[in-house]
């Protein structure tokens, strides 16, 4: 019972973010770092220390669902959670884990079946699709930071994705935060933005663009012969030594602009000498490239990341129509238009202070992620606590007709699904009592469309409200939750388990 007290307690950590009403979380770092302000479930989970073995299997499970479709961290933690204290109960009433575990896979598989028959699938008309997808952007900013500006947000990813044309190659959106202006002033740029800078003396702009992208060392002032010790007599020899490092970054330089490109940009430091005969050369030369952003521009330009320029020939160049430097807010950062890769485009995020633009890029990951997997599977479900409270219902209907023991497992399930929307009406401090029996009520006498208006306090439907959620989220959050309380339940002992010893392997020898 130990370990369910831990997952318990995950879960009611969470629980208070979930939501458009929910609360948000500060995450101090106990060393070095700066606070971050966040409701979003994986990124608390991530950064919360746990001793407990079955609140790492939530937190892991959180993680999962982060990596798979983007959305419902929150979701799937306070399910599992609440699955277990349902179990909790029935332990307590000596029904044995494996008979609550055969009731819940049933229940499973009814709930996903009843989620099944209620998707709607709009991908045969492109211009319902498109709104589906906004409302579905939406739907995943509402209980977010970007909640004030969802409009301007969900056009933003939705634009973001249709641009992909169905690829799902998220590598192609970039988000790049610039400090200033507000959340409101953010934009979309069609094209690729690389925050640096060209050398000195170097060209600003240039048309055509033939671009090798490397990753070499370029800094002239270091002997290359690791772990030498030179010694000399007289400063006429280190004069010949730095002569000698000068000539072989010339060869360097000479072999690099071989490649016939006119524009070089490197992972690593570009140092004085090497910038000048670029210079000289009228090729840019941009140094320091991150390395997440070095990796996207030879996606989207179409080349390679090289590191030795002996063979030209076999050296694949990125290609694009025209570089400039633009200006957003005070800072100058490059634009590559015309890329290789149509697709591609950036996101650029205004804001106060960098906690916020921190969370406005986890929102809108979330959207973008959720979005593209909308692309790939198109159904749609209804939001606000419809959706469970569908799964809830037919659950509650199979239990009816199921005999023995395992109709009580799947009544526990049932009343976990139902907590979901309960926790959503609590956190908005509204009357959850009375609006889930009304819910309750409605979705039995056949009205499967109807779920919680948060604005009102009432329900509503959510078709006419335009709440709608991708059916791959939830798909993930139900089988996701009832496969990890599945696990915690199936354990019956905790054992301090030996470190693994080193067996010397004497053949090596």
């Amino acid at each position: 019972m130990s370990i369910f007290i831990g997952a318990i307690a995950i879960g009611e950590l969470v629980k208070s973010t979930l939501g458009p009403n929910g609360m948000d979380k500060i995450l101090v770092p106990s060393g070095t770092g700066t606070d971050q302000v966040t409701n979003d479930g994986a990124t608390i989970l991530k950064s919360v220390g746990v001793d407990n073995p079955a609140a790492k299997i939530l937190v892991d499970m959180s993680r999962v669902q982060d990596d798979e479709v983007g959305d419902g961290t929150t979701s799937v933690t306070v399910l599992a959670c609440e699955l277990l204290k349902e179990a909790e109960k029935l332990i307590d009433q000596k029904i044995h884990p494996q008979t609550i575990i055969a009731g819940w896979r049933n229940a499973t598989a009814v709930a996903r079946k009843a989620l099944k028959n209620v998707a709607i699938d709009n991908s045969a008309n492109q211009e319902n699709f498109n709104q589906d997808l906004l409302n579905i952007a939406r739907t995943t900013l509402s209980s977010k930071i970007l909640s004030q500006h969802k409009e301007h947000f969900s056009k933003l990813a939705v634009d973001a994705v249709l641009r992909l044309k169905g690829s799902g190659n998220l590598s192609a959106i970039q988000v790049i935060k610039k400090r200033g202006a507000t959340l409101a002033q953010s934009f979309l740029d069609e094209g690729f933005l690389l925050d640096k800078k060209p050398g000195m003396h170097q060209p600003e702009k240039i048309a055509n663009a033939k671009i090798l992208i490397a990753n070499t060392p370029m800094d002239t002032d270091k002997i290359k012969i690791f772990g030498s010790r030179v010694r000399v007599d007289s400063m006429a020899k280190i004069a010949e030594l730095e002569l000698a490092e000068k000539e072989k970054m010339k060869d360097k330089v000479d072999k690099i602009i071989k490649h016939d490109c006119n524009v070089f940009i490197n992972r690593q430091l570009i140092y004085n000498y090497p910038e000048q005969l670029f210079a000289d050369a009228g090729i840019m030369a941009i140094e320091h490239a991150d390395f997440n952003g070095i990796e996207r521009l030879a996606l989207v330009t179409g080349g390679e990341i090289v590191s030795t320029f002996d063979n030209p020939e076999m050296v694949k160049l990125g290609k694009c129509d025209l570089i400039q430097q633009i200006m957003i807010g005070e800072d100058k950062i490059l634009r590559f238009s015309g890329v290789a890769l149509g697709e591609a485009c950036t996101i650029v995020i205004r804001g106060a202070t960098q906690q916020i633009l921190d969370e406005a890029e986890r929102s809108l990951h979330d959207a973008l992620c959720v979005l593209t997997s909308t692309v790939r599977e198109s159904l749609v479900v209804c939001g606000g606590g419809c959706s469970e409270m569908v799964m809830s219902c037919a659950v509650m209907k199979a239990a009816a007709a199921t005999p023995g023991k395992e109709a009580v497992a799947m009544e526990s399930f049932a009343r976990a699904l139902q907590q979901l929307p309960t926790v959503i009406a609590d956190n908005a401090g509204y009357d959850s009592a009375q609006l889930i029996n009304e819910l309750r009520a409605a979705h039995n006498s056949g009205n499967h469309t109807m779920g919680l208006d948060m604005e009102k306090g009432e329900i509503g439907c959510m078709s006419k409200l335009g709440i709608t959620e991708s059916w791959v989220v939830k798909r993930q959050v139900l089988l996701s939750a009832a496969e990890a309380a599945e696990m915690i339940l199936r354990v019956d002992d905790i054992l301090k388990a030996v470190p693994r010893k080193r067996v010397p392997d004497y053949g090596r020898c």
